[in-house]
């Protein structure tokens, strides 16, 4: 079964991916995927539109919040 997540507007979207490059459908095709990607998860634009976040590792996000200050 395809990953899916419904955003804010109760659209339902499906994870798919081409090699490195992760999108998100309203249909399921053939390069559907059944998880997120290890490290990722999904954030809503203001939009609505689905993308996927990078995970930031709580050490790395301590440390650039110390640098910016």
């Amino acid at each position: 079964m395809a990953y899916s997540h419904t955003n804010s507007k109760g659209t339902t979207y499906y994870l798919h991916s081409n090699g490195r490059m992760f999108f998100f459908s309203k249909e399921i095709k053939e390069n559907a995927l059944d998880a997120l990607p290890a490290g990722y998860n999904v954030v809503e634009m203001k939009t609505g539109m689905l993308v996927l976040k990078k995970i930031q590792p709580a050490a790395e996000t301590a440390e650039n919040a110390e640098n910016a200050g």
